[in-house]
């Protein structure tokens, strides 16, 4: 049997952080945090907490940490009282237009977002990290369950301004790969998969990199860059002529839910008014032939 006093001190560190704010939030102190942490290793024979600013899990750390939390959760539901938190992986664009409204219908929880790229998202839940994740994968994860949820479409924008400097002509592969875009992180390869598909551009766009939805779009009302946008995001932002669309081909990227298998039950409630919002929200996928 693990030592759950030492779990939760576990928990605490790479939760908060430090020491210090484990001790504040479970209200010992920092000492016998690092007391329970060192019986905690000793007994698991390997280092847990790699110390640092911030403290962070080790791979085994991490595992025992993730342990607890499902520990936690399966107490949560033998206590009405108990409000469980639940991890989950989002892609930004989501978060910013329609998962919010969705997890807001849900009361008696309180929620730990994730945010990552569409394409990545998954891959917090192979690692056990996270209970669910709207991912752009269709094959569902080893040990969970997948379902479709829709069609997110992105339009290429720019300012007015910016469109008549850079594109005076209409775009083409030449001047996309002069006039500087958005991007949101690394990972994001949304817009050049587009001047790929679109204008069979193979060369690396210059980029800004901005790691925020609203501001993205903001970026690209003030004439920063060019960027592909969720069409209802930008909807009033092109029917006042804050934003031009550059062409009219689109960038439609298909989402889909995925479910730790083992947090189903749990996680019904979730997945209920995720599917009812996307439904609502994000265009049907097209069937296949």
């Amino acid at each position: 049997m693990l030592d759950y006093p030492a779990l939760v001190a576990l928990g605490a560190v790479i939760d908060c952080g430090s020491f210090e704010g484990a001790a504040l939030r479970l209200r010992i102190t920092p000492s016998a945090v690092s007391q329970r942490i060192k019986s905690l290793e000793d007994r698991m024979g390997s280092a847990l907490v790699i110390r640092g600013q911030p403290c962070r899990g080790t791979p085994e750390g991490m595992r025992l940490a993730h342990h607890l939390e499902r520990v936690q959760l399966l107490e949560a539901e033998l206590d009405p009282a108990a409000r469980p938190v639940m991890r989950i992986a989002v892609n930004a664009d989501s978060l910013a237009t329609w998962v919010l409204p969705a997890l807001s219908q849900v009361a008696g929880r309180l929620f730990d977002l994730v945010v990552d790229d569409q394409d990545h998202s998954a891959d917090w839940l192979r690692r056990g990290e996270v209970m669910a994740a709207i991912s752009s994968q269709p094959d569902p994860v080893p040990g969970c369950d997948v379902r479709g949820l829709g069609c997110l479409r992105y339009v290429a924008t720019a300012s007015p301004a910016f469109a008549a400097r850079y594109f005076g002509s209409g775009p083409d592969a030449a001047c996309l790969a002069r006039a500087p875009s958005l991007r949101f992180n690394q990972k994001d390869t949304l817009q050049e998969a587009w001047a790929r598909r679109v204008f069979d551009l193979r060369t690396p766009l210059p980029a800004h990199r901005i790691a925020s939805s609203e501001a993205f779009l903001r970026a690209c009302e003030l004439g920063l860059g060019w960027g592909l946008n969720p069409e209802p995001l930008v909807a009033r932002a092109l029917s006042e002529g804050r934003l031009v669309q550059l062409h009219p081909q689109p960038e439609d990227v298909v989402l889909y839910w995925h479910v730790a298998r083992r947090m189903q039950h749990m996680m019904q409630h979730v997945s209920g008014e995720i599917l009812t919002a996307a439904a609502d929200f994000l265009r049907p996928m097209r069937k296949s032939a």
